[in-house]
């Protein structure tokens, strides 16, 4: 299409005027700003330093304090860039996923379909369980807290979000038991890619709530099973008889 770009993928994330394009544009108003302020700031440490220590120490408080403060600023602006190229995160998931926990005896399956509640991003069987993964990417300013055991974001309660998580997990956790004739459980997480959650990892409405990071951390250190790698396996051929593929299937070998 002419006028299109020849380097982005044509997204509605990079049509002027939405969200993501305002938010990047503003951000490259502000570089310049961000800079004058870092300069000022750092001379000021470096000049108090130097008058209330030494000169060396000066220098030092100084050049950190410019970086701290750029890395500051460059991790809220990093976090952002799925929700900002118009993605969902679960291919950045999926990466992060083939380094650590595949890596550690965990299976994954991308892209499967959960009959009669869409597409599941991941559903990752290991040694300490069987978990369903969506993958979601907010605003920066997007705050995701809990409050009496339920989950908020921006103050208001996702219903929709929450009972189609469970949905699915239901659902995967019946497939896979009537394939196995054993009771499997599935448990439903969700993978925050930009937004603010409060106390992550956050648990509310029987879902956690986290960074792609500390989910995977997570996982790791709360097992709800204990799977032998031969079960592993046959969870893994049950999920891929039950459940049809809806995207890229990658499996680890």
């Amino acid at each position: 299409m002419f006028g299109s770009s020849i380097y982005l993928r044509d997204r509605p994330a990079f049509t002027g005027g939405t969200p993501q394009a305002v938010y990047a544009e503003l951000w490259q108003r502000g570089r310049k700003r961000r800079v004058r302020r870092r300069v000022i700031r750092s001379a000021l440490t470096l000049v108090l330093c130097w008058v209330l220590v030494n000169p060396l120490f000066g220098v030092v408080a100084a050049a950190a304090f410019a970086i701290f403060d750029f890395t500051t600023h460059w991790y809220g602006y990093r976090t952002s860039s799925v929700w900002r190229r118009g993605l969902r995160g679960d291919q950045n998931m999926t990466r992060l996923l083939r380094y650590t926990l595949e890596r550690r005896g965990h299976r994954v399956l991308h892209g499967r379909v959960v009959p009669g509640h869409g597409t599941a991003d991941q559903l990752l069987v290991g040694p300490g369980g069987v978990w369903l993964v969506q993958n979601d990417a907010w605003h920066p300013d997007t705050e995701i807290a809990s409050f009496g055991g339920k989950v908020f974001i921006d103050g208001r309660t996702p219903s929709k979000l929450v009972g189609g998580l469970h949905g699915a997990a239901s659902e995967t956790a019946r497939l896979l038991s009537e394939r196995t004739g054993t009771d499997i459980a599935v448990t439903p997480v969700l993978a925050v890619h930009g937004g603010r959650v409060k106390g992550a990892p956050l648990v509310a409405d029987d879902i956690v709530f986290a960074p792609p990071l500390k989910l995977v951390r997570w996982i790791a250190k709360h097992p709800t099973a204990e799977f032998s790698p031969e079960r592993i396996e046959e969870i893994v051929r049950a999920g891929v008889h039950v459940l049809p593929i809806g995207g890229r299937t990658m499996t680890s070998t």
